[in-house]
C-alpha cells in the first residue's frame, strides 16, 4: 500500500483516479488547489472526497499562480507570442508545487486525472498517449522531467472516457454527470483580449495590417487581438483570402499573406527538456505544434543552449511562436521545448 495524494478538481477525471487508487488498496488524499477562482473547483472535489471517505485539503496557491503562471502568459501575449498557460501550469505547479507537497505530507506518488499512461524505456520515464486518443493530454505534460514524472501517477491513461463516466455512474459520485471545462480556468469565456486589457490595464492601439510585399491594408485595435493562422475578423479586402503570418509587437503590425505563406518547414525550439539521453547528432522524430495537430516527421537537430532546429518532411501551417513542440517516438514522448 501507498500514500499517495490526488490532485482533485471536482471534475469526473480526478474523482476516478481518486476512486481507482483507492480500490487498489492505497491510502489516498485529495487535495484541491485554490489558483484563480477555487471555490467552485473545492465546492466540487470535497463531496466526491467525503462519498470516498479519504482526507480532503485545499491548498492556497493563487499567488504562485499569478505569478508563474498568469503574469508570464500575459507577458507572451504582449511580445506578440501566443503562450500555453496549461502545459507551463502542470510543470511548474500542478507537478511542482504539489510534489513538494507530497514530501511534506509524506506521500509517496501524485496522481492526476489526465488521460496518459507512463512507461519506462530504456532507463528512462517517458508518457505515453492515452489510449483514448479524443482525450490523449500528453501534449500538455511534456515538460515534467524525471525526478517529476517518476513520482507520478496516471490511473484513467488506458481508459476511456466513456468507462470513466460508468464508472463514476457505477460509485454514484457525484461528479459523474460534470461537464467538461475547454478554456484555460482563468480565462472561462474564452476572451483572451478582454482578459489583457483587464488584467494588465492594456488598452487597444492602432496599427497597421501589413500585406508581406509591404502594402498596408488595413488598421488593427491591439495586435494582441491576432494569432497566426487567424482568417477571419481581420476587415481587409484582398483578391483572395489572407491569414496572419506573423505578429510584430515592436512596430506594433500584423502582418498578412496568402495561405500558402502559412506553411514552414523549418522553426526553432528552445528550452528543450529531454527524456532520454540529450542528444549531440540529429534524431528523427514526429514533432506536434499543437494539441490538435497531426504530428509531422521532422529531423530534430541540436543548436546549443538547449535549442534544437526543427525541419519538417513537409511543410507545416500554423507555426506559432510561444507554442510547445512536443516530440514523439510513436506513442512516446521523448522530448520537447517552446516555439521561437
Amino acid at each position: 500500500m501507498k500514500r499517495i495524494l490526488v490532485a482533485m478538481s471536482g471534475g469526473v477525471d480526478s474523482s476516478v483516479a481518486a476512486a481507482r487508487l483507492q480500490e487498489q488498496g492505497h491510502e489516498v488524499i485529495g487535495v484541491t488547489m485554490q489558483l484563480w477562482d477555487g471555490a467552485d473547483a473545492v465546492a466540487a472535489a470535497r463531496p466526491v472526497a467525503e462519498q470516498l471517505g479519504i482526507p480532503f485539503h485545499t491548498v492556497e496557491m493563487q499567488t504562485s499562480f499569478n505569478d508563474q503562471v498568469v503574469d508570464p502568459f500575459v507577458a507572451e501575449y504582449l511580445s506578440g507570442r501566443t503562450p500555453n498557460p496549461c502545459a507551463r501550469c502542470n510543470k511548474v505547479i500542478k507537478f511542482g508545487q504539489l510534489l513538494e507537497l507530497c514530501d511534506q505530507w509524506e506521500a509517496d506518488f501524485l496522481a492526476t486525472g489526465h488521460y496518459v499512461d507512463l512507461v519506462q524505456h530504456e532507463g528512462y520515464w517517458q508518457l505515453s498517449k492515452g489510449v483514448d486518443r479524443d482525450k490523449d493530454q500528453s501534449y500538455f505534460l511534456f515538460a515534467l522531467d524525471q525526478q517529476q514524472l517518476a513520482r507520478c501517477l496516471f490511473p484513467l491513461g488506458r481508459m476511456s472516457k466513456d468507462e470513466v463516466r460508468h464508472y463514476a455512474a457505477a460509485l454514484q459520485l457525484s461528479s459523474a454527470d460534470k461537464a467538461e471545462s475547454q478554456d484555460i480556468c482563468f480565462i472561462p469565456d474564452g476572451d483572451y483580449s478582454r482578459f489583457l486589457e483587464n488584467y494588465a490595464a492594456t488598452e487597444g492601439k492602432d496599427g497597421d495590417i501589413i500585406h508581406m510585399s509591404g502594402q498596408v491594408l488595413g488598421r488593427h485595435q491591439g495586435y494582441y487581438r491576432y494569432t497566426i493562422g487567424q482568417r477571419k475578423g481581420l476587415g481587409i479586402s484582398w483578391t483572395e483570402p489572407l491569414y496572419v503570418v506573423a505578429i510584430d509587437a515592436a512596430r506594433n503590425q500584423v502582418i498578412v499573406a496568402e495561405k500558402e505563406h502559412l506553411s514552414r518547414r523549418t522553426m526553432l525550439v528552445d528550452q528543450c527538456v529531454w527524456n532520454l539521453p540529450e542528444p549531440v547528432d540529429g534524431l528523427e522524430l514526429n514533432c506536434r505544434i499543437r494539441n490538435r495537430h497531426q504530428e509531422a516527421p521532422a529531423l530534430v537537430e541540436p543548436q546549443g543552449n538547449q535549442q534544437f532546429r526543427v525541419s519538417f518532411s513537409t511543410p507545416q501551417q500554423g507555426i506559432t511562436p510561444g507554442q510547445a513542440a512536443v516530440f514523439y517516438a510513436g506513442e512516446r514522448i521523448v522530448g520537447g521545448g517552446w516555439i521561437r
